[in-house]
């Protein structure tokens, strides 16, 4: 229900935002900032939330508090927000010339976003590790109905200053956090000591593939913004709606996954790897349906849905080639989560890298048409992420790895992609 929520606003905002302020052009600043801030936030932070996650759910089954590993993880999460917020600070001027059309209102308002989802991350790995999935669909479904509420409200009042819009983005996450903090749903109990090595056995593997996977999933307008002439500021926008369109397949997916993946979860804990098998077969079978589905729609019926809901021009090219590129996406994560759950950290580190290099690859050696250059790039890159898993996977079988309750809180929580 939160994703449900969450991706039906996401729509939302991108029509209200961009009907208030008047133009494609004119939204694209915040077209920009929404997939810089989803490419940086869940890269760098979701690796804490699993692995916090992951920490407190082996506390609770020992019956132990876990107060002093959130207070670890808290460390470590302040030490890497200040990191990147330097960063950030340090290529402010580039970020404000070649990215955000010399705003610094938008180079502000993207700091701000990365530490506001900073404590939303953590907050999201202290929910699933305690079980409180209700206050995890809060956080999640609030980050977006905050958002598109925020942005009615700017329109309803005549703003047009962009930069209102891009802190309605970089703010919007904190409502849902306060929301669960005040309802003490965030509350730890005391426990033993935490060692570094509890929280941090699988991090750097992690953040690796994180970075890499936020990073390709929203390449494709940030790669069209840097590429495009000063002349063709729409071209941002329109991709961007293209590619917020193509990700109802991801979106469905999620649901599907989150009917099934409990059952494969019990299967696993109680050894039973060949229904394990057999379930996550169906798992990808269905996922190959869900991407069929989504590419067929998006070359029949994607130029009528686009311009019928931002009343944007699109061609079939474009839109069944993002909804490929996000079919094999789809197909790879779903991979990369299995073979996270039977230890195999590295190796999906190393399949989301190929991924982002065959990306970074194609698009630099095409010429020509921007979209396309950008298409097939998201193409190529998905695809190569989606090989490498499925050798990883099988190597990972045949070497008679079994998933344990820890990896299973990392692979069920490993979507880097935010609604």
């Amino acid at each position: 229900m939160g994703l449900l929520v969450a991706g039906i606003c996401s729509f939302a905002f991108f029509r209200v935002g961009k009907v208030a302020l008047g133009s494609e052009e004119a939204f694209k600043p915040v077209i920009s900032l929404w997939f810089a801030t989803f490419a940086l936030a869940p890269g760098f932070f979701l690796p804490l939330e699993q692995e916090l996650g992951r920490a407190l759910s082996a506390r609770r089954a020992l019956g132990q508090g876990g107060r002093p590993v959130v207070m670890k993880v808290l460390t470590l999460g302040t030490i890497l927000l200040i990191a990147v917020i330097v960063t950030l600070g340090v290529a402010g001027p580039w970020l404000r010339t070649s990215y955000f059309d010399g705003s610094w209102v938008m180079v502000i308002a993207l700091m701000v976003a990365i530490g506001a989802y900073a404590p939303t991350h953590l907050s999201r790995g202290v929910c699933s590790g305690t079980g409180r999935f209700r206050a995890y669909a809060i956080v999640m479904g609030a980050d977006g109905l905050v958002r598109i509420i925020l942005c009615l409200i700017l329109a309803a009042i005549g703003v047009k200053a962009v930069g209102w819009y891009g802190f309605a983005v970089a703010l919007a996450p904190l409502v849902g956090v306060f929301a669960v903090m005040s309802r003490g749903q965030l509350k730890t109990e005391p426990g033993p000591d935490s060692s570094w090595s509890e929280v941090t056995p699988n991090l750097g593997w992690l953040l690796l593939g994180s970075v890499m996977a936020a990073a390709l999933v929203n390449a494709g307008p940030i790669a069209t913004n840097l590429l495009a002439e000063e002349s063709d500021g729409n071209l941002v926008t329109r991709f961007g709606q293209g590619v917020i369109l193509s990700r109802i397949p991801l979106f469905l997916f999620q649901a599907v996954q989150a009917a099934l993946l409990p059952r494969l979860s019990r299967l696993a804990a109680t050894g039973e790897m060949v229904e394990f098998r057999q379930g996550f077969a169906k798992l990808l079978r269905i996922v190959v349906a869900v991407g069929a589905v989504g590419v067929l729609g998006s070359f029949i019926l994607g130029p009528f849905v686009v311009k019928t809901l931002y009343t944007t021009d699109l061609s079939r090219r474009t839109l069944a080639m993002l909804a490929l590129g996000s079919a094999f996406y789809m197909l790879g994560l779903a991979i990369a989560q299995a073979v996270i759950a039977l230890h195999g950290h590295a190796q999906v580190a190393l399949g989301w890298s190929v991924g982002m290099a065959g990306f970074v690859l194609t698009t630099w050696a095409l010429q020509g048409e921007v979209f396309r250059r950008v298409e097939i790039g998201l193409l190529v890159g998905s695809f190569a992420s989606m090989v490498v898993f499925w050798l990883a996977l099988r190597a990972r079988l045949r070497a008679g790895a079994v998933p344990d309750q820890g990896s299973l809180i990392e692979a069920l929580t490993d979507v880097p992609m935010e609604s």
